[in-house]
C-alpha cells in the first residue's frame, strides 16, 4: 500500500466514523444534505483521487479510490462521493475543469441516450436520464453521450434540467432529470481510456466497491450480535449453526471484496471491462446471500428501523440492481467469452 493510499485509509476511517452517526443517517433519509459531512469529504480531498494534482486533485490511482468507495459503503455514507469521484475523473481525464461541489453522472441505464447537439460555439443538451443517483443534491451532471461520431464528455448544471424526485429502497435520491435544449457548461471529446459505456462501466466499479464495504459492516455486525446475544444459557454464535452461517457469510465477504480491488487494479491497467463485470456479479451474489445471513443471525431486530443493521442491507439491496444486476453482468460476461470462442478462454484468463 502506498503513501496516498494509508492516508486516505486514516483519513476516510477516522472522519466516517466521526461524523456519519445513525441520526444523521436518518436525518439524511428524510430528504437533509449533510452539509457539514459533505464540506469535511471535500475539505480532505476525497472526492477528487482522479484528478491530477495540477488541477487541485490527489493525482492518485483507482486503487486509491478503492479505498475511499469501498469505506463509504462500509459506513453508509449519504453523499454522492462514488459519484463525483467517477464525474472528476471523466472531466479531467478529457482535459475539462471539474467544478466544486457534489457531481453525478447519467445515463445510468445501458440503453438510454441523451442528444447533444451544436448551438453557435458551444453545445446544448437534449433527453430524459432515470434513476440519477443524488440528481437532486447535485450541483453538475456529468454525461457521456455520442455526438458528431465520436464519444463526447459532458458537463450540465443540474438546474439546467428539470427534475423529478425519487428514491432507492435505501431511501438515497434517485431522480429523473430532463433536459430540453440546455446550454452545456462544457463539452469535449472523450479524452483516452473513457470509453462511450464509461458511465455504466465505472459506475458498475464504485457500486461494487461500496457493496465490499457494506458487506464488511455487517458481517462485523452479525459476529458481534452472535457473540453478544444470549440463549439458553449461552451466545447464540456458540451454535454450529450460527458458525456456520457466520462461515458463509465470511466467505462471501472476503470474495466480494477480493473481486471489486481486482476490478479496480485492472481500471489502472487500462480496460477493465472483464473485471467489472467479474465484480458486479460476485459481489452482487454475496449482497444477496449476506444480507439475509446478517437478518437472520439477527432476528427481528435487524428488520427494525432502529437498529443500524438496515441501514447497510437496504443499501445492498439497491446497489445491487444499479448499473446492472448480476444477471446483465453475467450475460455480458457470457457474450464476451462466446465472441472469444472456448479456445481463447483460458488464456484470457491467464494474461489478465
Amino acid at each position: 500500500m502506498n503513501e496516498l493510499r494509508t492516508m486516505l485509509g486514516d483519513v476516510v476511517t477516522r472522519l466516517f466514523t466521526d461524523l456519519v452517526t445513525k441520526d444523521l443517517l436518518e436525518s439524511a433519509e428524510t430528504g437533509a444534505w449533510p452539509e457539514a459531512l459533505w464540506r469535511a469529504v471535500e475539505e480532505n480531498g476525497l472526492t477528487w483521487p482522479l484528478v491530477p494534482e495540477a488541477k487541485g486533485g490527489a493525482g492518485g490511482s483507482w486503487g486509491d479510490a478503492f479505498v475511499v468507495a469501498r469505506a463509504a459503503g462500509r459506513h453508509a455514507v449519504p453523499l454522492p462521493i462514488v459519484e463525483t469521484i467517477v464525474g472528476s475523473w471523466l472531466l479531467s481525464a478529457s482535459g475539462l475543469d471539474v467544478p466544486s461541489g457534489p457531481l453525478t453522472i447519467a445515463p445510468v441505464h445501458r440503453d438510454e441516450r441523451v442528444r447533444l447537439t451544436r448551438a453557435g460555439g458551444g453545445w446544448r443538451l437534449s433527453g430524459t436520464v432515470t434513476r440519477v443517483p443524488w440528481g437532486r443534491a447535485a450541483g453538475h451532471v456529468v454525461l457521456v453521450a455520442e455526438a458528431d461520431g465520436r464519444t463526447m464528455v459532458a458537463l450540465a448544471a443540474r438546474d439546467a434540467g428539470e427534475a423529478t424526485h425519487d428514491q432507492n429502497l435505501a431511501r438515497e435520491p434517485r431522480d429523473t432529470l430532463a433536459f430540453e435544449s440546455a446550454p452545456l457548461a462544457a463539452a469535449a471529446p472523450a479524452g483516452r481510456g473513457v470509453p462511450a459505456r464509461a458511465v455504466w462501466l465505472h459506475g458498475a466499479l464504485v457500486r461494487s466497491a461500496q457493496m465490499a464495504g457494506a458487506l464488511d459492516y455487517v458481517l462485523r455486525q452479525a459476529s458481534q450480535y452472535a457473540t453478544e446475544r444470549r440463549q439458553f444459557g449461552k451466545p447464540i454464535g456458540s451454535f454450529q449453526v450460527i458458525q456456520q452461517n457466520l462461515a458463509v457469510l465470511a466467505g462471501h465477504t472476503a470474495a466480494a471484496g477480493t473481486a471489486a480491488a481486482n476490478a479496480f487494479k485492472a481500471a489502472d491497467r487500462g480496460d477493465a471491462a472483464f473485471e467489472i463485470a467479474v465484480a458486479k456479479v460476485r459481489v452482487g451474489e454475496a449482497a444477496g446471500v449476506g444480507a439475509q445471513i446478517a437478518h437472520q443471525v439477527h432476528g427481528a431486530i435487524g428488520f427494525t428501523y432502529e437498529h443500524a443493521l438496515q441501514f447497510a442491507t437496504r443499501r445492498l439491496w439497491s446497489w445491487r440492481a444499479e448499473f446492472g444486476g448480476e444477471g446483465e453482468w453475467a450475460t455480458e460476461l457470457g457474450r464476451s467469452v462466446a465472441e472469444r470462442g472456448a479456445d481463447q478462454l483460458w488464456p484470457h484468463l491467464t494474461a489478465r
